[in-house]
């Protein structure tokens, strides 16, 4: 997929102002409540008749305001996803899915079966049931099925996890894991939530007030002087992932990479596959020397590759330590305090042992 925008978008408080042009399928635009992602969204599915600029999807193009070219909704085989799911309330789950199948049968659009979204989202069992009956999980699974179904090249998702608790973010972020393997649909993902934005993208801009702060990897814009005061509240997760391999009575193993793994909770986690979890920053210990004889299980080794200090990471000019993992292709992130940074003599190229406890360990999704 190749994506280009470059757009203008006049709102009340300001204009929304972005240029981006990828070959990435899997996208993310992160950024506060108010700050003009949902806008970017409805322009692209064709929602904002003020949107001026161009819009070009794999070549076709969409929006040219300069020649007078606005293809409607229906034309641009976009799959869209809200906040509020939209479900008709007079159908059932089956009913509902179907309702999208019309525009799937229009040439040019991929056809997915709604027997294999049933699967896939595991919605067999509550086919025939009322969408009114259903949980809030249940309802957005029920969404998705449907923006599927009706054949899209583009997925767009806005927020789909808002007001789900935790276990059902899990779930759910599970599901978007799944859809992505099974259908290889490009999708651009908008959240607020830099942990979900890192597992589900390969590419993201950062929006402020309309503006772009900063487009890349994720790894590495969360990871900029500019982005980092916006994670000041949910302060900065670190993102593994791993095989699971042996359950045991303090935890489930996690290989990272051969001769590398973690111990994190068990619970509802299964005995074997892929599994994603999080790592607070605060959460991580560092020793210069391996330690011995403490509670926590983990103790990894690692080099320090970068140690930067700043006012905007937290409170007391907390310092923030990048450090190498085993093969060096993994970083981990862990946030001290100045002094601790004296006292300990960091520095680039130092030795270090990560220390921290299975618990601090958030398990996220499921592959």
């Amino acid at each position: 997929m190749s994506v280009l925008l470059d757009l203008r978008i006049p709102l009340d408080r300001f204009a929304v102002e972005v240029r981006w042009k990828t070959i990435e399928n899997a996208l993310g635009i992160f950024g506060h409540s108010g700050a003009g992602k949902s806008t970017i969204l409805e322009s692209i599915a064709g929602l904002m008749p003020q949107a001026r600029g161009r819009i070009e999807v794999s070549g076709e193009r969409w929006l040219d305001s300069e020649n007078h070219i606005h293809l409607p909704p229906e034309r641009r085989r976009v799959g869209y996803v809200a906040q509020d799911t939209l479900l008709f309330p007079h159908y059932n789950v089956l009913e509902n899915l179907l309702s999208g199948t019309p525009r799937a049968d229009k040439p040019g659009g991929p056809r997915i079966s709604a027997e294999r979204v049933l699967e896939v989202l595991e919605l067999e069992p509550l086919k025939g049931a009322s969408v009114t009956e259903l949980s809030g999980g249940e309802k957005q699974r029920v969404a998705l099925g449907r923006a599927l179904c009706s054949g899209p090249g583009l997925l767009l998702l806005d927020e789909p996890m808002a007001g789900l608790d935790a276990p059902l973010r899990r779930k759910i972020l599970s599901y978007l894991l799944r859809i992505h393997e099974e259908f290889d649909l490009p999708t651009i993902y908008v959240s607020h939530d830099a942990t979900e934005m890192s597992i589900l993208s390969r590419e993201v801009i950062v929006l402020s007030e309309g503006k772009m702060l900063a487009r890349g990897r994720p790894e590495a814009v969360f990871l900029d002087p500019s982005v980092l005061p916006m994670l000041r509240e949910e302060g900065f997760e670190n993102l593994l992932e791993g095989q699971a391999q042996d359950a045991k009575e303090s935890g489930l193993l996690v290989e990272l990479e051969p001769g590398l793994s973690v111990l994190v909770p068990a619970s509802g986690t299964p005995g074997a596959g892929k599994v994603v979890f999080g790592l607070r920053a605060e959460d991580i210990l560092l020793a210069t020397r391996a330690p011995e004889g403490i509670s926590a299980q983990n103790v990894l080794p690692g080099i320090v590759r970068e140690v930067r200090e700043s006012a905007e990471v937290g409170a007391d000019r907390a310092v923030m330590v990048i450090v190498a993992l085993g093969r060096g292709e993994r970083r981990l992130v862990s946030l001290i305090t100045r002094q601790a940074r004296a006292r300990l003599g960091l520095g680039e190229g130092m030795k270090v042992s990560l220390v921290f406890k299975a618990q601090s360990c958030r398990m996220l999704a499921v592959r």
